[in-house]
């Protein structure tokens, strides 16, 4: 009886502390001081268990990391062997054995010609590096004809993180807005997927394809005129391949990723894949590029590499752009980037054994059936009133709730649609994350088949109870 009065004063006190001092990401704080806060207390496979006891499916990944479950045997040893040899070490200019195992494995299982490797920390900074890259690449190209290159074809929709550099790609106004006075010029073209477009807007884009490609303007025919006009002052085009994720979870139709690696390679513009959020077997495939056999010449990659242990990036790139990097010590040509714990050892060790339970486990093929499955599991909601899109990709999915599925009007933010069904689900036993009023399913690559469908039982229910459906 002590012992629990201390357990629930101690919970007591940890939420009016969580109030007090931490400032949440992404989050409304005057909702949130409002409510009596969540706070995660330890883990075990496909669950979290609050400081109260309760337990709840993580149906969203933990922001979209964890990929084998949590406390995943493999991964919890791997870090603790790695912390009884050296926890960090510098990469700057030495270097340590995780982080030489682990550029190894990533170049192996890469895209083809993605063979150098420069760590960092996160998403935005991987992103980041690829962007530093490509500028300085173009501004000390040999030739010397390029240094006009500077700017940047990103599109709307889009989000590549948070830093200054990233938002400077991003494209969701939301989001990004506020930043444009502190921002790099870029081109944006419009997302490839037909919102705008009247004609399309309530039809699949399977009736507007042509030799497997949207043939819409705002899918392809943007990108080519930007190309077009740009080229000879554009450094390279960012995109998130297969999947806008922070935008909505919005799909490209098949072939658009090829098409626009042709259109940049035709127009001379180095390619940057985002696979911070879509890579390390989210769609089915080890890296999202995958799925249409295309390289490009510069990919990012975070989120799932350590299986959701430690912030560990890595921007992966050609030897050709490795190599404008080379000269003489005073020629000044060094690549000026580099964080603290670039390379830190207890990540890479926690990224190595994370790719190893990939090959061991088979579990890009155990993907593919359970997406298979997750979209069987899908098709009744998109009976709902209120539901005006699913949009999936693998093991990513987006329900997209508007007022009428008819009209597709939309909800308005105030009414915070999103925010009150992910917190029914909670309430059910599930936590998961929206995206304004897109409802975000990312379960781990491990969800069973009766996870995934308690998944999709709690939305359907919680989305019912929330429009009164």
């Amino acid at each position: 009886m002590q012992r629990n009065k201390r357990a629930r004063n101690d919970a007591d006190q940890l939420e009016i502390d969580d109030r007090k001092f931490i400032w949440h990401p992404f989050t409304q704080m005057q909702d949130y001081v409002a409510e009596t806060p969540l706070i995660i207390e330890r883990a075990k496979g496909s669950y979290l268990y609050d400081i109260r006891g309760r337990r709840y499916l993580d149906g969203v990944s933990s922001l979209w990391v964890t990929v084998h479950g949590h406390r995943k045997r493999a991964l919890d040893s791997a870090v603790r062997k790695q912390i009884s040899m050296v926890a960090h070490s510098t990469l700057l200019g030495i270097s340590n054995v995780p982080a030489v195992k682990l550029a190894k494995m990533l170049a192996e299982r890469a895209p083809k010609g993605l063979t150098k490797v420069f760590y960092s920390d996160n998403g935005s900074t991987a992103v980041e590096v690829g962007l530093k890259m490509a500028f300085q690449y173009w501004r000390q190209h040999r030739s010397g004809s390029h240094k006009k290159r500077t700017k940047f074809i990103c599109f709307e929709n889009a989000y590549h993180g948070d830093t200054i550099g990233s938002v400077g790609v991003g494209g969701i106004d939301l989001f990004h807005e506020m930043y444009r006075p502190l921002l790099m010029e870029s081109i944006r073209v419009p997302a490839p997927y037909c919102y705008r477009c009247e004609k399309n807007r309530n039809r699949p884009h399977s009736s507007e394809e042509k030799n497997g490609v949207c043939s819409c303007f705002s899918c392809i025919q943007a990108v080519e005129q930007a190309l077009r006009e740009h080229a000879g002052e554009v450094a390279a085009l960012v995109i998130e391949p297969l999947v806008h994720a922070a935008g909505g979870i919005i799909v490209q139709p098949p072939g658009y990723l090829k098409r626009i690696r042709e259109l940049c390679t035709r127009y001379g513009v180095l390619m940057i894949t985002d696979e911070v959020a879509v890579g390390i077997g989210r769609t089915g495939t080890m890296f999202a590029c995958e799925r249409e056999d295309i390289s490009p010449d510069i990919l990012a990659i975070a989120k799932g590499l350590t299986g959701g242990y430690l912030p560990v990036a890595a921007t992966l790139t050609t030897e050709e752009i490795y190599s404008g990097f080379l000269g003489a010590y005073d020629e000044f040509r060094t690549l000026f980037h580099g964080h603290t714990y670039t390379g830190n050892p207890l990540g890479c060790a926690a990224a190595i054994a994370n790719l190893e339970i990939f090959d061991r486990e088979q579990t890009l093929k155990k993907v593919r059936k359970k997406a298979e499955l997750l979209e069987r599991l899908l098709r009744p909601l998109a009976e709902l009133h209120h539901v005006g899109d699913i949009r999936q990709c693998g093991l990513m999915v987006g329900i997209e709730l508007v007022k009428d599925k008819n009209s597709r009007e939309p909800y308005d933010y105030s009414e915070k649609m999103g925010i009150r069904v992910i917190m029914e689900a909670r309430r059910r036993g599930m936590i998961i994350r929206p995206l304004g009023n897109v409802i975000v399913l990312m379960p781990h690559l491990t969800f069973s088949p009766a996870q995934l469908e308690r998944m999709v039982a709690i939305t359907r229910v919680s989305i019912e109870t929330v429009t009164q459906t």
